[in-house]
């Protein structure tokens, strides 16, 4: 009888628990979700062990709890919100829809704007021009940190 067998022979309820720990600490480095279950079903199964059930009906155990407890989990367990609307870490993307003052002219369709305490390179929704002062409003924010508004 080789090492291996030899122990779980011995010590079937650490050989589940040494299992799953080893899933667990992929889990851990991988972050997936996915192998989140089988760690908890092989350690179940490692209790279950303890009633000396024999290798095929602890292989059997662990299979359906892995799959009953994944399926479960997909079910009743609350999956990640999305977020809506824009990223709070990006303040760029926060900017869109802010109003601002336009600090120079625009010439061309380009000039700088003051929006929230801050002045930035801005771009004119479609061609003209607009006065100094004049009410901006930020409709996106283009490469860089330029704004592209619209008068109003």
């Amino acid at each position: 009888m080789d090492l291996l067998s030899g122990f779980y022979a011995a010590h079937p309820f650490w050989t589940w628990i040494c299992i799953a720990a080893l899933l667990l600490a992929a889990e851990v480095a991988t972050g997936s979700g996915y192998l989140l279950w089988p760690a908890a079903s092989a350690a179940v199964t490692g209790l279950l062990a303890g009633l000396g059930l024999g290798l095929p009906a602890e292989l059997l155990a662990f299979a359906v709890l892995t799959i009953a407890s994944t399926l479960l989990s997909r079910r009743y367990l609350p999956r990640p919100l999305k977020p809506h609307g824009p990223d709070i870490n990006d303040p760029h993307g926060r900017i869109v829809g802010h109003r601002g003052q336009a600090t120079s002219a625009f010439r061309q369709g380009r000039g700088r704007v003051l929006v929230d305490g801050k002045e930035w390179a801005a771009e004119l929704e479609g061609a003209g021009e607009l006065a100094e002062g004049a009410d901006v409003q930020v409709t996106r924010v283009l490469s860089g940190a330029r704004l592209k508004v619209r008068a109003g």
